[in-house]
């Protein structure tokens, strides 16, 4: 099938776009607002985007409370969901008014950041400080209504278990990581495998080798 999203209907029974691009990690965003309450929930539009200096981004649609807090603020932190949290996660998900605190909610216990003042999530494995970089609304150029917000955070702290590390590595098993798929579906990562990038020379041989390109190429 093929259908373009500026001017067709899919025609399915439900939206395959969020089933598109997966699997995705999850950015469990907590908060405060300028009078101090946290706030906690989960966004599916999440990843790093820079290496050095590290930062992130995740984007808000509509406008949410996060999105008010951070803007209000300038910080926020990301905690990572896994498979013990997911029942956490998915309860932090629900639509409640600003002064409810989610931490309470899920029955999740804060803890201090070090550079910023917003919390992060105790149980979670890892969390990532972060200072507002930019909040940018996302004006299509096909014209068509849009109510979603970028939002880019600079790492300014980093907080890794103990637990989390095997030989000097963080191991993706022991954290076991949640990631969102399409529609209501998730996906949990048990294993991994490595792939070393290979030399250029050596891939270049094998592909003329195997005739994917000439001798020349």
């Amino acid at each position: 099938m093929f259908y373009d999203p500026r001017s067709d209907e899919h025609g399915l029974p439900h939206n395959p776009w969020t089933a598109l691009v997966t699997p995705r990690p999850i950015g469990w965003i907590s908060s405060r607002d300028a009078d101090g309450t946290p706030n906690l929930a989960p966004y599916s539009f999440f990843n790093a985007v820079a290496g050095r200096p590290p930062m992130v981004m995740f984007s808000s649609t509509p406008r949410k409370h996060s999105l008010n807090n951070i803007e209000a603020t300038g910080e926020f932190a990301v905690n990572v969901a896994t498979w013990d949290l997911r029942e956490a996660m998915n309860l932090s998900s629900a639509t409640v008014e600003a002064d409810i605190d989610e931490f309470r909610l899920t029955g999740l216990t804060t803890a201090p950041c070090r550079n910023i003042g917003a919390p992060r999530v105790a149980e979670s494995p890892i969390s990532i400080e972060c200072t507002l970089y930019q909040a940018i609304p996302l004006v299509p150029k096909s014209g068509l209504e849009c109510s979603t917000t970028l939002v880019i955070g600079e790492v300014v702290g980093i907080h890794i278990a103990d637990a989390a590390i095997n030989e000097g590595r963080v191991d993706t098993t022991r954290i076991r990581p949640l990631a969102r798929l399409g529609y209501m579906d998730y996906s949990v990562t048990d294993s991994v495998f490595e792939m070393l990038r290979p030399n250029p020379d050596v891939a270049l041989a094998e592909a003329r080798r195997k005739g994917w390109i000439d001798a020349a190429g």
